[in-house]
């Protein structure tokens, strides 16, 4: 077993264990192992990028408070003043009216942060994750908040090339803010937009501002209707609204954000970049409870982006109090530095400190980042359904994780599983993942599925843990300055 000796790491018996471990890895893993490509990881995360039908709260001159957008839209390198600078947003489309002004530097980029986790177990696997950024929302107490952390998530099962050539999705996960609620393969309200180059599954999301015992604050929901039932609705020009789970009726859709890497969804719902030059006439200016017809829908394109991005700015000497406080933080073994697109090092190997909790510039927001996310290691806790009354945000599962007290399906607690008898309570290793079977379990602090065995994550493995790892370039100044 892998142990660690020091706060430096592992040492000489980590290393021999981490040996033994693979020359004990299962056969039958071993016999079918082998890797995707950088681009077919990259096509994977496009060909099954979700389509959010979104509302939107953009009346009273808060028109483009609702578009999804990227961490550093200011270009200020700052994620602390992104909230207030948000709430100059309406300004920054005012001005694209007429030209070049104080706002032509920023750079909207609406964008999905995504992270690719594939393994072998009984053949290719893949978790996909794609966290859904705002910079700004407002909780069902009335309080303004930064970095909002919507995210879908998909469990894709018997992958065997490129996407589209036989392989299945087994569930999917939507964050209804602290619940992670599922919907499986053969769920009605799983439903896909298939296009020639993907298959995206349909999602709605509220807008950004406070309710009382109904959807806000960029919620997402599952959308409940065909996708055959939206295309027709769209053919019409009918109410531009959609069914959503555990809530009766309709939603009303000001929005529709398609990803840019799928051309034949770009296509069906004829949808555009968000620029300087673009930016008037792609803001709704309708408040969340008006309905409007399909041609009233903006149809915004949106890109992806790295979760890894995000990491080094919670680094500890990686400038994080730029961004985050000093007031919360995780230790993760690292066995190998997190690897930028060029294949550099960007946080070292070894023992690391992440500091999460935010640091807003108003002080309106105590919420964390990144490192702190259950969803980043697959330690929450499934629900059935979505709840206006809140809740389900239950930390039991994942304070057992830690604290490696409790056995996943196959036997094995998190550090049995990864080796490291000195991780309990102490540090999370780099590649500590659980995968989640699919199945609800209402045990307190108890999920079904399996913790990633020992080194899963290797090439010769057929593993690759993305979460650690940038894919896709970061596209600097590749929008025009104004009109």
């Amino acid at each position: 077993m892998r142990q660690t000796a020091s706060p430096r790491g592992p040492g000489l018996v980590g290393a021999l264990a981490l040996l033994l471990a693979c020359l004990v890895w299962p056969s039958d893993a071993r016999a079918q192992a082998w890797s995707l490509s950088h681009a077919q990881r990259q096509a994977y995360l496009h060909y099954y990028a979700p389509i959010v039908l979104k509302r939107a709260n953009a009346n009273n001159d808060r028109h483009g408070y609702d578009w999804i957008t990227n961490f550093d839209f200011d270009q200020d390198g700052d994620f602390s003043n992104n909230k207030l600078h948000w709430k100059s947003i309406s300004q920054y489309i005012n001005a694209s009216r007429t030209g070049p002004s104080t706002y032509d530097r920023w750079r909207i980029r609406p964008t999905l942060y995504t992270s690719l986790i594939e393994f072998m177990d009984g053949g290719k696997n893949l978790v996909l994750i794609y966290h859904i950024y705002h910079a700004l929302d407002k909780n069902a107490a009335g309080d303004y908040q930064l970095h909002d952390w919507e995210r879908v998530e998909l469990l894709v099962k018997n992958v065997v090339g490129s996407p589209g050539s036989g392989e299945s999705v087994a569930h999917a996960i939507v964050t209804q803010h602290k619940r992670n609620v599922i919907r499986r393969q053969d769920h009605a309200q799983l439903n896909f937009m298939s296009t020639p180059t993907g298959q995206h599954v349909l999602i709605w999301q509220a807008e950004w501002s406070d309710k009382l015992l109904a959807a806000h604050g960029q919620e997402l929901r599952f959308v409940t209707n065909p996708s055959s039932w939206l295309a027709g609705q769209m053919a019409a020009n009918a109410k531009a609204e959609a069914g959503v789970n555990d809530d009766d009726g309709k939603k009303n859709v000001h929005y529709a954000f398609v990803p840019q890497g799928s051309p034949g969804a770009v296509a069906a719902f004829g949808a555009q970049p968000l620029t300087y030059a673009t930016a008037d006439r792609l803001a709704s200016r309708f408040d969340n409870g008006k309905t409007v017809s399909w041609s009233d829908v903006k149809r915004v394109t949106y890109e992806l982006q790295d979760i890894a991005d995000i990491l080094p700015t919670h680094w500890q000497y990686g400038g994080y109090s730029t961004h985050w406080l000093g007031t919360n933080f995780r230790d993760f073994w690292l066995e190998s530095p997190l690897i930028n697109e060029s294949g550099q090092a960007e946080v070292s190997a070894g023992m690391q400190r992440f500091f999460s909790a935010t640091r807003d510039i108003e002080n309106e927001d105590d919420r964390d980042g990144y490192p702190t996310k259950k969803w980043l290691l697959g330690t929450y806790e499934l629900n059935a359904s979505a709840s206006d009354m809140g809740g389900g945000g239950s930390s039991d599962f994942h304070d057992n994780a830690w604290a490696s007290t409790v056995a996943d399906s196959r036997g094995r607690t998190r550090a049995s599983a990864s080796g490291y008898t000195g991780s309990p309570n102490a540090y999370w290793w780099q590649h500590d993942y659980f995968v989640h079977s699919g199945d609800v379990d209402s045990s307190d602090g108890v999920e079904t599925g399996f913790w990633l065995p020992g080194p899963w994550y290797l090439a010769e493995n057929g593993g690759f843990d993305g979460r650690w790892v940038q894919l896709f370039d970061d596209r600097p100044g590749q929008e025009p300055m104004s009109p």
